[in-house]
């Protein structure tokens, strides 16, 4: 509807608790015009479509208000302990939908606007959706937390509020170009700034030490600069239950937000200089770190956020009247990822440094606090920190580290007399070249638990990665499958197909998600099997519509789509599914009579602005796709696209239309993937190599329902050791040569032969990541996906068991594990609070 579209006629408005907190439809009819008119300060004639959405935001705040006071107060009352997550990344996606699922009330919802004239669908994508991730790990860690609130544990989220998150990607002339993310521009409804519980933060500086009467040294840090950090809260509800935890995101604000001395002075630009400094903590997500300046930025990025977090878990014990001893019993915390490593250090600080207390006992505080979740089998992605930039950010945090690692050195050349490589190996300092510190090794020895997020990733992780920690403490290391929430990424993304599911096996899905094996006999009814093809048809139309509002092409609804959305990176290999593109587009040419099914190859994501093989892949696929899309010679038979922007709201429309998800990345090079998992849910079958948990996910789904190629960890190894030769991959593939010859020759690339020269020469004469070793099998896998699409039945049975079987890959799964054997964090049980039980003391 148009802004000036009245609303319904009006409502009576009632000052009552249901207005409140009602979940009627007609409580929320009165709620949203009450919001309107007294939130917006807006009138029907005048409210925009922002306007609606954030009455309605409002309406839906009340509701998780509620219960998230009376979580706390549940909390509060049982001493509970609690997880404290920490990382640099959530990619929570839009809230308004998500928390409708959970309260329940979508139906409701889009009745009671529909009835004031409203599409509840257009308020929804009215939402801006904030961007303080880059990929997988940001979007676990908002799956993470959804599914902790939805097990009613304690937990609260310790992040970053970044004024700007990951850029927006825009493509031009083919090439990647990013714009600034203002996902702040207009109101954030879902947050709550808490300037009460406001923290310094201290950076650079020097160290200066001192003896008290009873001769103990004391070192007291003294920060050349300090910065204040605010948090903002966002209640994170459950599904179906009154528990809403806690995400809490850090803001940098310079304590001092003028200098008038300096502007009175006439120095205009001098009188903000250090906020506007100090300020760009929290600026924007991860800052180009090619330079020197954006190596510090980041550094000092993960320690305000863990400092500031570490401080404010003190001011929780000092509340609920809790000794420093009981810290550990108090706090679970969980380090995700190498980026909040640096806390290690700065707990020991606190406790050491602030709190006085003695070395030995705030190790042990320590390190039964912290656990370690590995997310990456890639050397490089093992952060290491230069020792010089170290110690001018963080001078007290360095020696804190020196001592760490001179007690955890001596311990180790105790247990292993004479082993001095093992000792240099093992050590948190690299002494090869320039000096580093292993943000890695710290997170290890500081922890008391280190997972890895596959089957397959955790085995590496002990034997070839973090081999000598495991040969050091074997005990300590575990396995934690991810998974993925399913009310966002089936219930809210797919709609068509949840209610498919309710209908045929009940509701009860969404919270124990292994109740989807009961779709397996249905496999075999024909309706249903006729049924879900429709539902992946009417998916894929509205995939469609959104390629064609992005990009102009028009896709074909009854052509594979064939999926491949993720960061763009050379280990995920998205120049391998080209390379099979160009291929299918050479035959295509050559035999105009080859019988094949249409073909809709769809890319997204995004590269590093500073990574220019990520950047050329990308153009790659825009360049095969402009080559390709209006080829008469191709009969339609294939589509090329690249989706601009690749986010969550994106991938609501994506996930549930895919036929194929490309799952290839080089075996022995991914930890997990997430992608894989959403596809699998929504009947996605899986065309991948054994690494991540795609071995899991072809051991559920079982081996005849997932499409399998490409060498094993074992076989990259021993190719690797046996002096790899891309040429010889080459000369045995005369399809492999007609393809590289046709890219060479600038076939695809407006006869320019020199654009994709670096990406031709990177993989004929180097190929790190086996992309020609892999070719022909990754050739070959797709005529089997050609004759499967085929034959329909088989395809669409194939479909629904992996539905069926992807229980295992929930995120409540995932986190029912870490409580379990991690966290050690039973739930604690929620009563929903009235305002009554407020005024009566209910919070006491």
């Amino acid at each position: 509807m148009s802004p000036s579209t009245p609303v319904a006629d009006p409502v009576e408005l009632h000052q009552d608790e249901e207005d409140r907190t009602g979940l009627s439809k007609d409580a929320l009819k009165r709620a949203f015009l009450d919001n309107l008119y007294c939130v917006q300060g807006k009138f029907p004639a005048l409210a925009t479509r922002s306007d609606y959405y954030l009455a309605l935001a409002h309406v839906v705040r009340d509701r998780l208000l509620q219960r998230w006071i009376s979580t706390a107060a549940a909390y509060t009352k049982a001493g509970s302990r609690t997880v404290a997550y920490l990382s640099a990344e959530f990619l929570m996606g839009p809230h308004l939908g998500n928390n409708l699922i959970n309260l329940g009330i979508l139906p409701a919802a889009q009745q009671a606007m529909a009835e004031l004239g409203l599409d509840l669908d257009a308020l929804l994508a009215a939402e801006v959706e904030p961007g303080l991730g880059n990929g997988g790990l940001g979007r676990l860690a908002a799956c993470y937390i959804d599914s902790m609130a939805t097990l009613g544990l304690p937990a609260l989220g310790y992040g970053i509020r970044y004024e700007h998150g990951i850029f927006q990607q825009a493509i031009e002339d083919g090439w990647q170009v990013e714009k600034t993310d203002r996902w702040l521009r207009e109101a954030n409804p879902w947050e709550l700034m808490r300037p009460e519980w406001t923290v310094a933060v201290g950076l650079g500086g020097h160290t200066e030490r001192d003896t008290d009467a009873t001769g103990r040294l004391h070192v007291r840090w003294v920060p050349d600069r300090t910065v204040h950090a605010i948090p903002y809260d966002t209640p994170i509800l459950g599904y179906r239950t009154a528990t809403a935890n806690t995400l809490r995101l850090w803001r940098a604000e310079a304590p001092e937000a003028f200098d008038l001395e300096c502007f009175n002075r006439g120095d205009y630009h001098g009188a903000v200089n250090r906020k506007t400094a100090l300020e760009n903590l929290t600026k924007i997500l991860y800052p180009n770190d090619e330079t020197l300046q954006g190596k510090q930025l980041r550094l000092e990025q993960q320690f305000f956020f863990v400092s500031a977090s570490l401080q404010d878990m003190l001011r929780i014990l000092r509340t609920q009247r809790l000794p420093l001893a009981a810290y550990a019993d108090k706090f679970a915390i969980q380090l995700n990822d190498t980026h909040p490593a640096v806390a290690v250090a700065e707990l020991m600080r606190l406790l050491v440094d602030e709190q006085r207390l003695e070395w030995t006992e705030a190790w042990a505080i320590t390190q039964r606090s912290f656990g370690y979740t590995n997310h990456t089998l890639l050397p490089e992605a093992l952060e290491r920190w230069p020792l010089p930039l170290f110690r001018a950010v963080l001078p007290r945090h360095l020696e804190i580290i020196f001592e760490i690692n001179a007690l955890f050195l001596k311990a180790v050349r105790e247990r292993f007399p004479g082993d001095e490589a093992l000792a240099a190996r093992l050590s948190l300092i690299d002494e090869h070249g320039e000096r580093h510190v292993r943000m890695a090794h710290l997170a290890c020895v500081g922890s008391h638990t280190i997972n890895g997020v596959a089957e397959l990733h955790s085995g590496l992780l002990q034997r070839d990665v973090l081999a000598d920690f495991h040969r050091l403490w074997p005990e300590r290391f575990t396995n934690v499958t991810n998974g993925v929430t399913p009310r966002r990424f089936v219930a809210l993304s797919n709609p068509r197909l949840a209610t498919l599911i309710d209908d045929t096996i009940g509701p009860g899905w969404l919270a124990e998600l292994t109740q989807l094996e009961r779709l397996e006999p249905h496999a075999e009814d024909a309706a249903f099997r006729q049924r879900w093809r429709e539902i992946k048809r009417a998916n894929k139309a509205v995939l469609a519509a959104r390629v064609q509002r992005a990009t102009g092409v028009l896709l074909d609804p009854d052509s594979i789509v064939d999926v491949q959305v993720k960061r763009i990176h050379e280990y995920k290999r998205q120049h391998l599914a080209m390379l099979q593109v160009i291929d299918l587009v050479l035959r295509l040419r050559d035999d105009p009579n080859l019988d094949v099914a249409p073909r809709t190859f769809l890319f997204g994501g995004k590269a590093a602005p500073g990574y220019r093989a990520a950047k050329l892949i990308i153009k790659l696929v825009t360049a095969v796709a402009e080559a390709v899309n209006g080829d008469p010679a191709l009969r339609g038979l294939v589509k090329v696209v690249f989706l601009p922007n690749f986010n969550v709201s994106a991938g609501h429309d994506v996930y549930p239309a895919a036929d194929v998800s490309e799952q290839i990345s080089t075996a022995g090079k991914e930890a997990s993937g997430t992608g894989n998992m959403k596809f699998m849910m929504n009947g996605a079958l899986t065309v991948g190599t054994l690494d991540g948990a795609n071995v899991e996910i072809r051991e559920a789904a079982g081996a005849e329902n997932f499409f399998l190629f490409g060498l094993t960890v074992e076989q990259v190894q021993a190719l690797y050791a046996g002096g790899y030769r891309p040429q010889d991959c080459i000369e045995r593939s005369p399809r492999l040569k007609a393809v590289l010859d046709a890219l060479a020759g600038g076939h695809f690339s407006r006869g320019d032969r020199e654009l994709f020269r670096p990406l031709i020469d990177g993989l004929v004469h180097h190929d790190p990541y086996l992309l020609l070793a892999d070719f022909d099998d990754y050739v070959a896998c797709h005529a089997r996906v050609d004759a499967a699409w085929k034959e329909p039945d088989r395809w669409t049975r194939m479909s629904i068991l992996n539905t069926a079987r992807s229980g295992l890959f929930s995120s409540d799964r995932s986190v029912a594990d870490y409580a379990q054997r991690i966290w050690r964090c039973p739930p604690v049980p929620v009563t929903l609070l009235t305002r009554d039980d407020v005024r009566g003391g209910g919070l006491q």
